[in-house]
């Protein structure tokens, strides 16, 4: 069994941490981040960590709790001091992306453009005609925003075109044999 929840969430220099009701806000320099406690585990904030642990640990679900409150309020602290940053690449003949205001307008072969319009704290930086760089300081929304605009062309086994993460592999099929 895992024991995540054991090891404390130490606060980046230049992080604000406070729990209001039953949430806990994380601010910084990248942004804000908010996540909400479960009523299964206490949280405490001292000496500049946070403590998790769970209110009963003879219940399950108290101790599933436990170490995922952990986990978020970890990513929560990371995002806000720090912030996290995904690369999409685009791969096919005349794929590209472009960014408008806060719309990203990506051209994946289809008889018309995509625009995709990117949710509040999520920036995209264009970094050549066929990478994307995504940032924020929630890593929930930045993975969703990702695999949103992944979706619509996943890359394909064949000739390897489409949207795929930087990191990816795609695992390439032989085609036909004559």
């Amino acid at each position: 069994m895992s024991r995540v929840g054991k090891h404390p969430v130490e606060i980046i220099e230049g992080v604000s941490v406070e729990i209001k009701d039953s949430s806990l806000i994380a601010k910084g320099k990248v942004g804000e981040v908010s996540v909400k406690l479960s009523p299964l585990v206490d949280v405490k904030i001292e000496d500049n960590k946070i403590t998790v642990s769970a209110k009963d640990t003879e219940n399950k679900d108290s101790r599933i709790m436990w170490g995922t409150t952990r986990a978020l309020i970890n990513n929560a602290v990371i995002g806000a001091g720090v912030g996290f940053s995904k690369s999409l690449e685009l791969k096919g003949v005349g794929f590209k992306a472009a960014l408008k205001g806060s719309t990203l307008d990506l051209v994946l072969g289809f008889s018309h453009n995509v625009e995709y319009n990117l949710p509040e704290g999520v920036k995209a930086e264009i970094v050549s005609p066929t990478e994307i760089k995504l940032t924020s300081a929630n890593k929930e929304l930045l993975g969703l925003t990702a695999s949103e605009i992944r979706a619509y062309r996943v890359p394909e086994p064949y000739k390897g075109k489409g949207v795929k993460y930087k990191d990816e592999y795609v695992r390439r099929k032989e085609g036909k044999k004559k």
